[in-house]
C-alpha cells in the first residue's frame, strides 16, 4: 500500500487555466513519487477537462490516474469513484481550482508521524489570483482542538470543523478496512448535492483518536464568481437543507447524537436554517416563492429541534441582528417578511442618499 491518495473531483474547470494550476501543484510534491496517487475523477464534463486529465496521466503514469464518469453526480459522487480505487494509507482530497504549497502533504504527514495523529490540518489562504501570494488567511482549526481526543476536544470539532479538503486523514477513518478496487463506487459521500462534505464529515471527526494542526496557511482557496460558496439558486439552497439533515441522521446512524447534541444542534441550525434563510431573503438572491420557502425553512427548524434558540452556541456565537430577525420569524412569519423587506427597502434608501 502507497503513503497517500489525492483525490480529485473534476467538472468543467479547463477555462483559465484553472485544472493546470491545481493539477501543477499536485505533480509538483516533494514527496517521494512512489509514495502517492493522485486520483482525478472528471464528472462528465461538457468541457475539455478530461482530455486535460488524460494529458497529465500520459505525462506522470507513475502516479497520476485520470477517470471519467458517464454520468454527472456532483462532488461526492466524484470522491465516491475516487475512493474505491485509493490505495493510500493516508486519504486526501483537493478541489480542482484550489492549488498547495510543494511541501503540503510532506508536512502534513510528518506531523502525523511526529504526534501519531490520525488526522492532521492547516491554514488556508484566500486568493482571487493564480499566484502563491498569501491573501486573507482562514484559521480553519485551532489548537484547541488538537492532540488526543477527549470529549472536550470533540466537541470543539464538531463546533468548527474546518474544511474537509483542507486535512489529511487516516484510511480507516473514512473507509474502514475497505479493499481498495473490490467496487467501482463507494456510497461515503452523498451524491448529486452540493455541501456533501457538511453532510459526513462529523462522522470522521469522531473516529479520529488524535488530530493535529499547522497553522500555516499551506493551502490556497480560489475565490471566483462560479464558486459553489457564490452560488445562491433554488437547488444550493436545498442541498444544504439536505446536508443539515444528513448531520442528524449521521449523527445517530453513527451513535454520537445523544453525547454531542447540542453540538450537532448548532451545527444543523447554522447549515440548515440560519445560512439558508439569510441566503433566500436578500433582494438579490431573487428567489422564487421565496415567502413559502422561508416559511417552510422555518416550520421545518421548529418541528426538529423546538428549543433551538436556548442552545448555548447560538446564544453565544449568532449575530444579535441575526437572532432578533429569527425570533420574529419564529412568532410570525407574515411579520419577519414584512419587517425584513421594509428593512432593506429603508437601508437602499440610505445608501442612495
Amino acid at each position: 500500500m502507497i503513503k497517500l491518495s489525492i483525490i480529485v473531483p473534476v467538472y468543467n474547470m479547463a477555462s483559465d487555466g484553472k485544472l493546470e494550476y491545481c493539477l501543477n501543484s499536485l505533480v509538483g510534491q516533494t514527496l517521494d513519487p512512489s509514495d502517492y496517487e493522485i486520483i482525478a475523477v472528471d464528472d462528465c464534463s461538457t468541457d475539455n477537462s478530461f482530455e486535460i486529465l488524460q494529458r497529465y496521466e500520459k505525462e506522470h503514469p507513475e502516479k497520476f490516474k485520470a477517470i471519467h464518469s458517464e454520468t454527472n453526480l456532483h462532488q461526492g459522487g466524484a470522491k465516491n469513484i475516487g475512493l474505491a480505487i485509493a490505495k493510500g494509507e493516508w486519504l486526501g482530497f483537493i478541489d480542482a481550482d484550489d492549488w498547495i504549497v510543494p511541501d503540503y502533504y510532506e508536512r502534513l504527514l510528518n506531523k502525523a508521524k511526529e504526534t501519531g495523529a490520525d488526522m492532521v490540518g492547516c491554514d488556508y489562504s484566500l486568493t482571487d489570483e493564480h499566484s502563491f501570494k498569501v491573501g486573507k488567511v482562514v484559521h480553519n482549526n485551532n489548537y484547541s482542538q488538537t492532540g488526543v481526543m477527549d470529549k472536550e476536544r470533540y466537541k470543539n470539532l464538531l463546533l468548527e470543523t474546518g474544511s474537509l479538503v483542507v486535512k489529511v486523514y487516516r484510511r480507516e477513518l473514512i473507509v474502514g478496512n475497505y479493499e481498495p478496487g473490490t467496487k467501482d463506487k463507494l456510497s461515503v459521500f452523498p451524491e448529486n448535492i452540493f455541501y456533501e462534505d457538511n453532510a459526513v464529515s462529523n462522522t470522521w471527526m469522531t473516529r479520529s483518536k488524535h488530530f493535529e494542526y499547522i497553522q500555516e496557511p499551506l493551502y490556497f482557496y480560489y475565490q471566483h464568481q462560479s464558486s459553489t460558496v457564490h452560488s445562491i439558486s433554488r437547488k444550493n439552497l436545498e442541498d444544504r437543507m439536505v446536508a443539515g439533515r444528513m448531520i442528524i441522521s449521521e449523527a445517530k446512524e453513527n451513535g454520537y447524537f445523544d453525547e454531542y447534541k447540542p453540538e450537532i444542534e448548532f451545527q444543523y441550525t447554522v447549515l440548515f436554517y440560519v445560512n439558508t434563510l439569510f441566503s433566500a431573503m436578500p433582494k438579490s438572491s431573487k428567489l422564487k416563492d421565496c415567502y413559502s420557502f422561508t416559511k417552510a425553512l422555518a416550520k421545518e427548524m421548529k418541528e426538529t429541534f423546538p428549543d433551538f434558540q436556548e442552545n448555548q452556541y447560538y446564544q453565544e456565537k449568532i449575530h444579535p441582528e441575526e437572532k432578533k430577525l429569527i425570533a420574529y420569524q419564529m412568532k410570525s412569519h407574515m411579520f419577519f417578511y414584512l419587517y425584513y423587506r421594509l428593512l432593506w427597502f429603508y437601508r437602499g434608501l440610505r445608501s442612495k442618499s
